[in-house]
């Protein structure tokens, strides 16, 4: 019976190729999005969890309490690590963890600027990064050892083993290569070329050695019976015994946690990729749910076709739960053919999809967990979308379908628009997210950050040569053609990290602890970044005073309480001096917050820090970059020229959400488009179960825009339903999506959405109800 059974599936899927090719293309894009949203999901959740102490390995967050508020942070004190794992007996090992540095590595005549951490003895004994050559319990335990990458071995001793060999960093320091890296595992949110002694780090780098300074991250990790609760409640105010003017506590978060579960306020954790991951999990089953009852809808329209078929069947002895079981079975059958043509589709678009993410997923059949999310998709879609076509099908009367007056009841056709409303309500939601999402980010990219950042670009880590000549480099640079001015700045444009509370004027409440962050930056800082200025003057070397004046932004002159700052006196980290001039607020940090208040302080010798900012005229980088090569060149002999633009490190700051942007697009897309083959599929039933009644309609005298309107209409009214349901919905996550950035587009974006989802469906719809309409009356009647 199963063979028989398997004959008339295909004979039908055959005879009927149109709709079989709609049914199992809607079913495999479904399907094939479906697989690639797992495969993102499975390796977002499993990122930071390959390493073998997991459960045990913990980052060390800062609760920084000031008035009124909290501020937490990964940033620790550069000797945190060194001193808990000495006074804290749960704590088996801890090592401080920089972020990414770019030094010059050079080996005889190769040299580059390469991606690296600085990290403690212990980091290759907490993590599982895997040594190719040396031993990872003492390959970081000497001052001046340096851990590689395979591809760093490859790159500067070609032909020959790196152990033990001398590089130079930064033409100043010799390290020997004291262990080689394997690749680093996809699954690792930290990605670098080298290591080297964090020790060798802090000797240039005192500034971190003090307890009320914070900046390098650490992760401890924990003993094997350690209960981690009883850990946090016994270095909350570690801290504050080592430094006594402390407003820090300090916590541990599972490491690979930490990773989807990284935004904090007011001391409580709110999210992070955690948010992307259930959004697109979320979008997964939507766009399959969509799918399965486009094939509902599609189905059922023919039921008319088949309706014979099942009426005979059951005359000659059939029972329903043959005819449920046969119905299935073709619903299976479509669907594992639409598996197959949606594993196609996965791994041609994985490259591209990989490309999209910035990612290295890979589609293996044979791993269990994807065996389990293959097998249980193909079950659901397959139950899902062929239950009720099978339950419908069988329920049919034989005695009125061979009379020749097959009619269904109201329930039925309430059911399947039902399904239309909730299919284009699910399409309407993503439809409403999309633009939603696209317009924020680029909103974001284009909104007026209060500096110009068209023709700024900057030469990062001047401590690779130029630092202590910059005066130089400076008068050097802006003697060429295209080169509008020139200034050091502690950070780059975007990436304001350094903030202090060490800050005093005339009249401040003693008590209050305010932050805020701080920029030394030199000469023609305003000019070249282009800040309005509203009150005062700029750096300039003409005032030899200004090495102890300030300049604040608008935000710093409200939390001072200063109306016309100007003047006013001002103390920073005990260097009294004057405030000369009051910036217009400027972004120094991603949209998600709200301008922070700013003082920035004139250093004009840049000695071991900071970027080159360089402002080019317009028209003319080009030529300009050309220039600022072979000055860099003269001052910097042994460095590679790199340079950045201050609007890619603003896309930087968005990364993850521009992927999002992107992803939202495609999907929406496909959602959209599965779903009006579902609207097509019921327009087609409808036109077929009315086709006489338009004949009479036509020879009556009715127009085909009449009868075009009149077959429009009810599904125009369902889609309207639709996004009547969907629109406060959307609404609501959307506005809470929203309410993390601090500047943000307006809500008639959500309007747009609506209007564009009921002319898809209008679109959709009008097909085939002109298709319906151009029918000739002869041909409809002639039974009659």
């Amino acid at each position: 019976m199963f063979k028989n059974y398997l004959k008339i599936a295909w004979r039908n899927l055959w005879k009927s190729k149109s709709f079989s090719l709609i049914n199992i293309l809607g079913l495999a894009l479904g399907m094939a999005c479906s697989l690639l949203i797992v495969l993102w999901v499975k390796d977002e959740i499993r990122m930071d969890r390959f390493h073998e102490n997991d459960a045990r390995l913990y980052r060390v967050y800062e609760n920084q309490h000031y008035s009124g508020t909290i501020n937490t942070t990964v940033a620790t004190p550069g000797v945190l690590a060194e001193n808990i794992v000495r006074d804290i007996p749960e704590i088996e090992m801890a090592s401080q963890l920089l972020w990414e540095e770019t030094p010059v590595l050079k080996v005889g005549d190769v040299f580059d600027n390469e991606s690296g951490r600085y990290v403690q003895g212990d980091f290759l004994k907490m993590f599982s990064y895997d040594l190719a050559e040396g031993d990872a319990a003492s390959a970081l335990k000497r001052p001046d050892g340096i851990v590689i990458s395979q591809k760093l071995a490859g790159k500067y001793f070609k032909g020959q083993s790196a152990m033990g060999k001398t590089i130079r960093v930064d033409g100043k320091t010799d390290v020997i290569v004291t262990g080689v890296l394997k690749d680093i595992n996809p699954s690792s949110s930290l990605n670098f070329e080298f290591l080297m002694s964090f020790d060798q780090w802090l000797k240039d780098n005192a500034w971190a050695k003090e307890w009320g300074n914070n900046g390098p991250r650490c992760a401890v990790m924990l003993a094997k019976n350690a209960d981690v609760d009883k850990v946090n409640a016994k270095i909350k105010n570690y801290i504050k015994t080592k430094n006594k003017n402390s407003n820090i506590d300090i916590f541990l978060v599972n490491y690979g946690e930490s990773y989807l579960y990284s935004k904090w306020e007011s001391g409580k954790q709110t999210g992070g990729r955690i948010e992307y991951v259930k959004m697109f999990s979320i979008v997964a089953v939507f766009i399959l749910v969509i799918a399965c009852i486009n094939f509902m809808n599609l189905a059922t329209a023919r039921s008319v076709k088949r309706a014979k078929e099942v009426g005979l069947r059951k005359v000659v002895g059939a029972y329903r739960h043959s005819l449920i079981a046969q119905f299935m079975g073709e619903s299976v059958l479509i669907t594992l053919i639409s598996l197959l043509v949606a594993i196609v589709i996965v791994v041609v678009m994985l490259p591209s999809f990989n490309q999209l993410t910035d990612k290295k997923l890979s589609f293996d059949l044979f791993d269990p967990v994807m065996l389990a999310v293959v097998f249980g998709l193909t079950a659901f879609t397959g139950i899902m979308a062929g239950s009720y076509p099978a339950l419908f099908m069988s329920s049919l009367n034989p005695v009125t379908i061979l009379k020749g007056s097959l009619k269904f009841k109201p329930s039925a056709s309430y059911f399947r628009q039902g399904l239309v409303v909730f299919q284009f309500g699910l399409s309407i939601l993503l439809i409403m997210a999309m633009i939603v999402v696209y317009r924020q980010i680029d909103f974001i990219q284009h909104k007026n950050l209060g500096f110009d950042r068209g023709n700024l670009l900057y030469i990062d880590d001047l401590e690779k040569g130029m630092a202590k000549n910059f005066p130089a480099f400076k008068q050097a640079l802006e003697n060429e053609p295209g080169i509008k001015s020139v200034t050091a700045s502690q950070a780059s444009p975007l990436e304001v990290g350094s903030s202090t509370m060490g800050v005093t004027w005339p009249g401040k409440d003693t008590i209050q602890q305010l932050l805020f962050a701080v920029n030394p930056s030199g000469y023609d800082f305003v000019k070249t970044m282009d800040i309005q200025l509203l009150d005062g003057r700029d750096f300039s070397p003409e005032y030899g005073t200004d090495t102890s004046n300030y300049l604040i932004n608008e935000a710093a002159a409200k939390k001072i309480g200063y109306k016309d700052p100007v003047g006013k006196e001002l103390t920073m980290w005990g260097k009294k001096g004057k405030i000369i001039g009051l910036m217009k607020d400027y972004h120094i940090g991603s949209l998600h917050v709200a301008i922070e208040p700013l003082i920035v302080g004139l250093q004009p010798k840049t000695d071991n820090w900071g970027v080159a900012l360089i402002r080019t005229e317009s028209g003319q980088t080009k030529q300009a970059i050309d220039r600022i090569e072979h000055v860099f060149k003269q001052f910097n002999p042994g460095t590679p020229f790199k340079y950045y633009f201050a609007d890619q490190e603003l896309d930087k700051l968005y990364k993850s959400e521009n992927v999002v942007s992107k992803l939202s697009n495609y999907f929406a897309f496909l959602a959209i488009f599965i779903s009006c083959l579902g609207l097509f599929g019921l327009a087609a039933f409808t036109a077929e179960q009315r086709t006489k009644e338009i004949g009479v309609r036509k020879v009556l005298g009715a127009s085909i825009s009449n009868l075009v309107a009149m077959l429009s209409k009810d599904f125009v009214k369902l889609v309207a339903i639709s996004a009547l349901i969907s629109f406060p919905i959307a609404w609501y996550f959307l506005r809470n999506w929203l309410d993390k950035y601090a500047y943000r587009i307006e809500w008639w974006y959500f309007v747009v959405t609506a209007i564009a989802a009921l002319s898809i469906a209008l679109i959709t719809v009008s097909f085939q109800a002109i298709k319906a309409a151009l029918l000739n009356p002869v041909k409809t009647l002639k039974s009659e």
